[in-house]
C-alpha cells in the first residue's frame, strides 16, 4: 500500500471509530482531521473528503436515531483506555490517563581563556578570575546537558507526579568529590552524570502544590534562571581542565541557589502573584563540618504583570539557617534576602537584581561565610543586564559584582573583596531547538589588600533544548 493510501486508510479508520460512536464526538473528530492536515498527513483534498463523510454519517445518526449498543460503547471506552496519544506539548505520550514526558538539553562551546600570570600580587583567596597560562577547551557552558523525565496523572482529584533530572557533562572528570569534580582532560577518562532532580509532587488547582525531594532551591533561583549566561559560558573557571559546568555569573552578581533536598509548598496563582515556602536539609559551613539540629528555611514570592506593551516579572526571596558550633567555633545564623525585576517591551528587556546577607558567604551557600575566629562575614551583590532582539538575533550585555566583607576583628589582605564581570553576548535562533551563541567575558577579582587578578575569555558554540 502506497504512503498516500496508508495515510488515508488510517485517517478513515479513525474517523469511523469516532463518527459511529455518537454525534457528541463531532467536534473531536473535526479537530483530529484538522490536526492531521496541519501535520501534512492529509492533503487538502483528502481532508475535505473525510470532513464531508463525517458530516454525512453524523447526520444519518441524528435522522435514524441510531445509537451505539452498550457493548459497543463499553468496548470503545476500553479501547480509549488502552490507546496511546501524543501529549499536547513536549516530547511524550499519554496512556490510560498517565502522561510520560521527556525534555532535555545539550550544549558545547569552544572557549579560549587568557588570565593573569601566577605571581604573588595576583593571588586572591576566593577570586574567580583565571590566574595562569592561556588555555583552550571544548566544554559545557553554565548548564551541563540534561535529560528530564516527568510522569504525571490525576488520582482521586489530585494531580500527582514523579520527576527525575539527569545532568551529564561532555568533559571528563576526576570523580574525586562527585560528578562535578575537577576536569581530567586525558585519554580513557569519563564524564560525570549529576542526578540533580528526584522529587514528587501532588496538588490541586485551588490548593497549590507540594514538592518533596531534591530540586532547585528557592533563594536566588530567579537570579540564575533569568541570567543570560545560563545559555552560554560566562566566567570560564577551570578552563584548562574543565568540569561539567562553567561559572556563568555565579559568584559575580549572585550566590548559587543549588539543588537541595526539600519539602516545599507553592500556592495557586492569585492573578499574577504566587508564593513558595520550604523546609530544607541544613547545609554545613564549608570548612567546618558541624552537625546542625535545625533545618533550613527558604521562601520566594513572584509577581507577573502586563501593562499595555510592557511585561514584568518581579521576585523576592529569602533564606535562614542556624549553624551549630563545633568546639571553639561558635554557632551562628546565616540569613540573606534578594530581589529583582525583569521588564520587557517588545523586543527589548531590562533586568536588575540585588542580594544582601550575613553568614551566607559568597559564590555558593555558606562558602567563606565565616572568618577563622568563627565570626560571620557580611556579603552582598548585584547584576544588571539588557537584551535586544532583531528577528532571530539577540544581543545582550550584563555587568555584576559579588562583595564579601571582613568579619569584625579579621585581618586577611588576600581574601576576596569583589568578584565582578562584564559579559557581551550574541545569540542566533538557528531552529526552534538550536541556538548559536558567541560571547566575550572580562572577569576581575580584587582582594581586601592590594592584590587583584583579571582574565578575558571568548566563547562560541551552540545549545539545544527539546
Amino acid at each position: 500500500m502506497r504512503g498516500k493510501h496508508k495515510r488515508l486508510f488510517a485517517a478513515t479508520a479513525g474517523l469511523c471509530l469516532l463518527a459511529n460512536a455518537a454525534p457528541a464526538f463531532a467536534d473531536t473528530t473535526d479537530d483530529l482531521l484538522l490536526r492531521l492536515k496541519e501535520k501534512g498527513i492529509l492533503t487538502e483534498q483528502e481532508y475535505q473528503a473525510l470532513l464531508t463523510r463525517r458530516q454525512q454519517e453524523a447526520s444519518a445518526v441524528v435522522t435514524t436515531g441510531t445509537a451505539p449498543a452498550p457493548q459497543q460503547a463499553a468496548a470503545q471506552a476500553l479501547d480509549d483506555k488502552r490507546s496511546v496519544r501524543m501529549t499536547e506539548s513536549g516530547v511524550g505520550f499519554e496512556m490510560g490517563g498517565v502522561q510520560l514526558k521527556f525534555s532535555g538539553s545539550v550544549n558545547g562551546f569552544y572557549v579560549h581563556d587568557n588570565g593573569d600570570s601566577p605571581t604573588a600580587n595576583h593571588v586572591v583567596a576566593g577570586g574567580l578570575a583565571t590566574v595562569g597560562p592561556k588555555s583552550s577547551s571544548v566544554r559545557n557552558g553554565l548548564l551541563p546537558g540534561f535529560l528530564k523525565v516527568d510522569v504525571t496523572t490525576n488520582q482521586g482529584g489530585w494531580d500527582v507526579g514523579a520527576h527525575f533530572g539527569m545532568y551529564p557533562g561532555i568533559d571528563s572528570v576526576t570523580g574525586a568529590g562527585g560528578a562535578n569534580s575537577g576536569g581530567a582532560p586525558q585519554a580513557l577518562a569519563t564524564a560525570g552524570i549529576d542526578f540533580r532532580q528526584t522529587y514528587l509532587t501532588f496538588g490541586k488547582p485551588n490548593f497549590g502544590e507540594v514538592k518533596i525531594g531534591r530540586d532547585i532551591g528557592l533563594f536566588a533561583s530567579e537570579a540564575i534562571l533569568n541570567d543570560i549566561t545560563l545559555l552560554s559560558v560566562g566566567t570560564a573557571a577551570g578552563n584548562a581542565a574543565p568540569s561539567n559546568t562553567s561559572l556563568g555569573r555565579i559568584g559575580l552578581g549572585y550566590i548559587y541557589t543549588d539543588f537541595q533536598p526539600q519539602m516545599t509548598y507553592t500556592t495557586p496563582k492569585f492573578g499574577g502573584l504566587q508564593a513558595s515556602i520550604g523546609l530544607f536539609q541544613p547545609l554545613v559551613t564549608i570548612g567546618n563540618n558541624e552537625v546542625n539540629k535545625n533545618p533550613g528555611f527558604q521562601g520566594k514570592v513572584t509577581y507577573d504583570f502586563t501593562a499595555g506593551k510592557v511585561g514584568g516579572h518581579l521576585w523576592l526571596s529569602g533564606i535562614t539557617q542556624k549553624h551549630d558550633g563545633v568546639g571553639a567555633f561558635p554557632s551562628y545564623t546565616g540569613r540573606a534576602v534578594d530581589g529583582g525585576a525583569k521588564l520587557t517591551f517588545g523586543p527589548a528587556s531590562l533586568l536588575g537584581y540585588y542580594y544582601t546577607g550575613k553568614g551566607i558567604g559568597t559564590t555558593g551557600l555558606f562558602i567563606l561565610s565565616t572568618a577563622a575566629n568563627g565570626r560571620s562575614r557580611k556579603s552582598d551583590g548585584f547584576y544588571t543586564q539588557g537584551t535586544l532582539t532583531f528577528g532571530k538575533l539577540t544581543a545582550g550585555v550584563s555587568y555584576g559584582e559579588s562583595r564579601l566583607d571582613l568579619a569584625p576583628g579579621e585581618v586577611n589582605p588576600i581574601l576576596v573583596d569583589v568578584n565582578s564581570s562584564w559579559v557581551g553576548q550574541l545569540r542566533y535562533g538557528l531552529t526552534p531547538w538550536v541556538t548559536l551563541v558567541s560571547e566575550y567575558v572580562r572577569t576581575k577579582s580584587e582582594a581586601h589588600g592590594i592584590n587583584e587578578a583579571k582574565s578575558n575569555a571568548l566563547a562560541a558554540g551552540a545549545i539545544l533544548f527539546f
